[in-house]
């Protein structure tokens, strides 16, 4: 799995209802009449109002990434209250397994070293993050999750997933499969990955 598929990268669900407060379409219904997803390629196709279409989802990709950043502030604070959102990816990237060292959080995160080490020593002196000996090599050391920090994850992950869970459910599974196709194609993942 990779960091974008982990619930770090977490979306704080709006209410099903549309501003005018009518039930929003559903993500199938409004996709219909489109051609499946993929690129196209008729230069002609490359219209004005392919050019809004393109705009209207770059903005609503402005909104639902905005809706990612107050998620890991709300699930850093639920941590804990002096937890900055970075430090919140951090954790959860230590509390996985999926990057227990400096460099593999620094690559994992795509951000630098400074940040990182930063993050590790507040993490450290909360009593969330412990450095231990890397059981595969003695030399060297690995950082681990705390049995505190595998609590206070898990809490900021169910509340996450319960409001996430809450919007999704009303969808159907076929507008939830044309959901992760369409993100599939957008992010560039290989079917399955």
């Amino acid at each position: 799995m990779s960091a974008a598929d982990e619930p770090a990268d977490e979306i704080a669900a709006e209410p099903a209802n549309s501003p005018a407060g009518k039930p929003a379409d559903s993500p199938a219904d409004e996709a219909a009449d489109r051609p499946a997803a993929g690129p196209v390629d008729d230069p002609a196709v490359d219209s004005p109002a392919q050019d809004d279409a393109v705009h209207r989802v770059e903005h609503e990709l402005g909104r639902l990434f905005a809706r990612i950043r107050v998620s890991w502030r709300e699930a850093a604070i639920t941590v804990h209250p002096d937890l900055q959102p970075l430090g919140y990816q951090v954790l959860t990237s230590i509390a996985s397994g999926r990057a227990t060292s400096a460099g593999a959080i620094i690559e994992r995160l795509q951000t630098d070293k400074s940040a990182v080490s930063r993050h590790v020593r507040q993490l450290e002196a909360l009593g969330l993050v412990e450095s231990v000996p890397d059981p595969d090599d003695r030399r060297a050391r690995v950082l681990v999750a705390t049995p505190l920090a595998q609590e206070r994850v898990a809490l900021a992950r169910s509340r996450y997933e319960a409001r996430l869970g809450e919007r999704l459910r009303a969808w159907s599974d076929r507008d939830l499969d044309l959901v992760i196709s369409l993100l599939r194609d957008l992010g560039g993942s290989p079917e399955g990955a």
